[in-house]
């Protein structure tokens, strides 16, 4: 008769770049249950509402999460300005998107590197490292910063970036494509990695839609989902197209991840050639008043934006609500960690791109 055995996985673990703990119940050397246990780093940020100006509250609710900054800073003017009826230049559109998906590509290469350092290749990891420095160079050269922006502002963003400036982008951006083009192909053909990832970690599409999976974890299930496909920014005037595989294990959520760099490398060259010359902000003012929801494609998932005003309009919002893409793509990992062996935990939470300080804002 098997025995089981109760196995604490976190809050600290080489693998875990954010503390989270799992309880896991093991049969001999297979998962049978995984028990999640969150609340490590909460920091109260949407109850600030009640104490910053709505203009100031962007600033904030940036401050969600280090990698996924700009994506919140934008949600949060973009509720803001839904409510307030505030329609923003063409050009801001623009650099929004451009910023946006950039946050994607530097996301993206982030997460490769923390996979291959969870399966061991610490060569690889520093590469995929190397590479995304390049990225994070092209936020400091346009916004100053390379973890906080702030850039986005209700009715536009802060700064312009000039003609000559966004053509060297698009050359620069030619440089990371072929740079990580020699890394890639390690993830997607190394005999060694597709061990490690392939059929591992599996979730069937159904499963996947019964737990409401969102962003690169639904899409490798082969759920065509993906809020960019609605519209929001300049997404219908770039040719968007979703990353879609449909193995739905490890090594199909590594694939829509690498798939999708290349996808946002080439939009962001596209947006480039086709913006605007208008203005980029326009002046807001007045109380805020009324109330507005958003969805944003962040580059783990959906995330969704909320604001509402008091009936009379005030410089301060009644409430701020935020529910980001990790906070649902925990329960679809509960469901992979299930029957997989002990060796293959870190590949499940990994493949999730878990991020912490989104889930506990």
């Amino acid at each position: 008769m098997s025995k089981r055995t109760i196995i604490p996985f976190g809050p600290q673990h080489p693998v875990l770049p954010e503390p989270v703990h799992l309880d896991l119940v093991i049969e001999d050397e297979k998962v049978v249950e995984a028990i999640p246990s969150i609340g490590f780093i909460h920091r109260g940020l949407e109850k600030l509402v009640e104490k910053k100006e709505y203009t100031e509250m962007v600033y904030v609710i940036e401050r969600i999460c280090g990698i996924c900054s700009f994506g919140h800073g934008w949600g949060c003017v973009g509720a803001i300005e839904g409510a307030m009826g505030i329609e923003v230049p063409q050009r801001a559109d623009y650099l929004r998107t451009i910023w946006h998906e950039l946050s994607r590509v530097h996301s993206h290469l982030l997460w490769l590197g923390l996979l291959a350092d969870g399966f061991g290749f610490e060569s690889l990891f520093n590469h995929c490292w190397r590479v995304r420095e390049a990225v994070l160079d092209i936020f400091e050269e346009t916004t100053g910063g390379r973890v906080i922006f702030s850039v986005c502002t209700v009715g536009g963003v802060r700064k312009d970036i000039d003609n000559a400036t966004l053509r060297a982008i698009s050359q620069k951006l030619e440089e990371i494509k072929k740079e990580t083009q020699k890394l890639t192909g390690v993830f997607i053909n190394d005999t060694s990695v597709k061990n490690r990832l392939c059929g591992v970690g599996y979730l069937s599409k159904e499963d996947a839609t019964e737990l409401c999976t969102v962003g690169p974890m639904a899409r490798a299930s082969g759920i065509v989902q993906d809020i960019r496909l609605t519209g929001n920014g300049v997404y219908d005037e770039i040719g968007f197209e979703p990353c879609v595989e449909t193995a739905g294990d490890c090594w199909a959520r590594c694939k829509v991840r690498i798939d999708e760099i290349y996808a946002s490398i080439n939009m962001i060259q596209t947006a480039i050639d086709k913006i605007p010359d208008t203005e980029i902000a326009v002046p807001v003012k007045g109380n805020f008043s009324g109330e507005f929801a958003l969805r944003m494609e962040q580059p783990r998932g959906e995330a969704f934006y909320y604001a509402k005003g008091f009936d009379e309009p005030t410089k301060f919002m009644e409430r701020m609500r935020v529910r980001t893409p990790t906070n649902m793509n925990i329960p679809a990992m509960v469901k992979t960690l299930q029957g997989c062996d002990l060796a293959d935990v870190p590949m499940n939470i990994l493949t999730i791109d878990p991020c912490i300080s989104c889930t506990e804002r």
